[in-house]
């Protein structure tokens, strides 16, 4: 069994037991959440596709972890004019297990 959900904009293929890092979500760890952004189910010999999304299914998930990725620097420079830009950003992530595909 496996789902395919939608949560910050971006689109994850799961089955219960994966831990997967997605845009922040609140809560904290331990915290239970329910994703209802369901783009499609398959069970054993059934498939179901929603248009966009399924309303009736639901993801169960834990929050294992809170936290921020490594610093990504951003730097532009223009040869010969003196410009020089130097920028940092850390982006929120947290990390989720999937506990349940609900259907």
């Amino acid at each position: 069994m496996f789902a395919v959900i939608r949560t910050g904009g971006k689109q994850y293929v799961v089955k219960p037991g994966d831990r997967l890092r997605v845009e922040k979500l609140e809560g904290k760890p331990g915290d239970l959440l329910e994703i209802r952004d369901v783009l499609l189910v398959a069970t054993e010999g059934r498939l179901e596709v929603g248009r966009p999304t399924l309303n009736e299914a639901a993801v169960k998930v834990e929050i294992i972890e809170q936290g921020r990725a490594p610093k990504v620097i951003v730097f532009k420079k223009k040869p010969k004019k003196g410009y020089k830009r130097k920028k940092g950003h850390r982006q929120y992530f947290t990390t989720i297990e999937i506990k349940e595909i609900k259907i």
